[in-house]
Formats: structure tokens, C-alpha cells, sequence
């Protein structure tokens, strides 16, 4: 894959990397409109990157900047999955399909030479990529509009800044030629668009009370205002991960504070689920959207 070093942080890394480039791929060796030059990811960050993702035969994968291939070839030789790789440098490609070839997966691991702006994302599950943290901005948008909820994305070193990780892990690399002998390993599920005004009843008959929930939501994070019975509650815990929601809600019961906890799952403009009452009892819980909000991306830095 391709390597991802201009945050301002990363900048003294870079400098060690670019000296450190064995003599067969330095920088000025590479296609000349490649964004970043092409550095193996070590076979541990490999396996790290498909096991965070959690990776299953039945898995799409595609890895954005592919170079000799290693990402799409593991994930079919070792997990069964599918997947290209898409890289610009056309030399590489052909040194993947051979690899490929020569594994015996060439007809589950494909390669194109394309612009990974161009690329179609939308049949991925997994979307993997070693790339500058400006690119990885850039590629965030479509990422959201193109992939389907519960998508994972998995990256090697460099996060989205105000996007936090779902999941993170660090992977010993002793002989890494630039920065510290680890590597970081970043996981984000893309999550369902749950922003907006929900209403429901939880009860039966003349008892149920009636709930409406405005969320805001941030990536996959939620907040927001609730009222339950035309009282004010209060949301803490709010989350996405994927399609699935999860919430807690409190609200005041004879001047003593009630809390339920809600889980579910969110399909277009309703979710359906359980909630979890305060005695331990469990119900069945079916929320539908009355206005709709977007996702708030919030603002990047303008250091990368």
C-alpha cells in the first residue's frame, strides 16, 4: 500500500522515510502522478489490518492505493474474501497480478490502474488504505455517501482527525525504517444516519408514554433533547456503530430518576429494537423518524 505522512506531526517521520527507501522504490522512482510514495506495509500490519476488520469469505474488500498487492492478496488467500486493489503506477499493478496469479487467487483478487478518486465504492464492506492523511479527508466524503452502513475501513498509521476510531491497535514492527518500531492500525464503521426527530410509545393501552428524541449526530456519536410524557429527559451514551443504535434515557418518575437503556437497529426512517427498563424487564421498542437530519462531519484541521 501507499505510504501517508504529511500531518505536521509526521513530518520528521517523513523525512527519516524518504532517506530510508530501499534503492528500488525511492520517492522520485515512482509514477509521476502518484500523491505518496509506495513503502510496503509490513506482513504484521497486514494481518493486524484484516483482523481488526474482522474480515469474513463473504467480505468485498477494496484497497485504495494497492501497490504490490499484499492487502487484496491476503484477504483472499487467508480469509476467502474478494476485493481489488486500485494504483496508478501501472507497473505495480502488473507485479500484483502476477503475485496473484502465482498464489492462486487471482480470480478473487484483482488489480486496476485507476485514480482511487475515480474508484466506485460502493460494492466494498471493507475499504482498505495506507495514504496521506490530506487524501484520506478528501476520500471521507464519498466514503460516506458511496458505502453502505456497517462498511468498515481500516487504515494503516494515520487517522481522520476529528473522526474517532472505533476501534485502534498497535502492532509491533522492529525493523520499521521510519518513526517508532510500531505501527498504528485504525478501525471506523460507517454508521446509519440516525440525525433527526423520532417518535414512539413504549407501554401498553392508556399507560404507554409517549417519547420524542431529537438527535444530533456527529460521525457516530449522538446527542440531542428527549421528552418522555411531554416531560424533559435526558440522553447520555448516545452511539452508532454501523446500523445499530444505542442510547440511554432518563427521565424523573415521582421525583426520582428513571433510566432505560434502548438498543436497535436503524432502517431508513424507523428503528426497531428493545429497551431495558429500570425494574430489568425488557420490551419491544419501534421508533419512526418524523423529520430527518444529516450527519455533521464537523471541521478539519488545516494542518495535514
Amino acid at each position: 500500500m501507499r505510504l501517508a505522512a504529511l500531518s505536521l506531526r509526521r513530518l520528521a517521520a517523513a523525512a527519516v522515510l524518504l532517506l530510508a527507501l530501499p534503492a528500488g522504490a525511492p520517492a522520485a522512482d515512482q509514477h509521476p502522478h502518484a500523491d505518496v510514495p509506495f513503502v510496503p506495509t509490513p506482513p504484521a500490519v497486514v494481518d493486524a489490518m484484516l483482523d481488526l476488520a474482522r474480515l469474513r469469505p463473504e467480505d468485498y474488500v477494496i484497497d485504495l492505493g494497492s501497490g504490490d498487492g499484499r492487502i487484496i492478496i491476503a484477504a483472499a488467500k487467508k480469509y476467502g474474501a474478494r476485493g481489488f486493489g486500485v494504483e496508478i503506477d501501472g507497473s505495480l499493478v502488473a507485479e500484483a497480478r502476477r503475485e496473484a496469479q502465482r498464489q492462486g487467487v487471482a480470480e478473487r483478487a484483482q488489480f486496476l490502474v485507476e485514480n482511487l478518486f475515480l474508484t466506485a465504492l460502493g460494492r466494498a464492506t471493507v475499504i482498505t488504505m495506507y495514504l496521506y492523511p490530506r487524501l484520506m479527508l478528501q476520500l471521507r466524503p464519498r466514503l460516506f455517501e458511496q458505502l453502505k452502513p456497517g462498511s468498515r475501513i481500516v487504515s494503516h498509521d494515520f487517522d481522520m482527525e476529528n473522526w474517532r476510531p472505533d476501534a485502534q491497535v498497535t502492532v509491533p514492527v522492529p525493523d520499521k525504517p521510519y518513526g517508532p518500531p510500531s505501527s498504528e492500525v485504525y478501525l471506523w464503521i460507517i454508521p446509519a444516519n440516525a440525525a433527526g426527530t423520532w417518535q414512539w410509545r413504549v407501554g401498553a393501552g392508556a399507560a404507554a408514554a409517549a417519547y420524542e428524541v431529537t438527535f444530533s449526530q456527529t460521525f457516530q456519536a449522538l446527542e440531542g433533547r428527549a421528552t418522555v410524557g411531554g416531560r424533559p429527559g435526558r440522553l447520555e451514551n448516545g452511539r452508532m456503530r454501523g446500523d445499530e443504535i444505542h442510547f440511554m434515557l432518563t427521565t424523573e418518575l415521582d421525583g426520582r430518576p428513571v433510566q432505560q437503556e434502548f438498543g436497535g437497529r436503524v432502517s431508513g426512517d424507523a428503528i426497531t429494537g428493545k429497551v431495558r427498563l429500570a425494574g430489568g424487564g425488557e420490551l419491544d421498542w419501534k421508533a419512526t423518524r418524523v423529520r430527518r437530519g444529516s450527519i455533521d462531519m464537523g471541521e478539519v484541521s488545516s494542518k495535514q
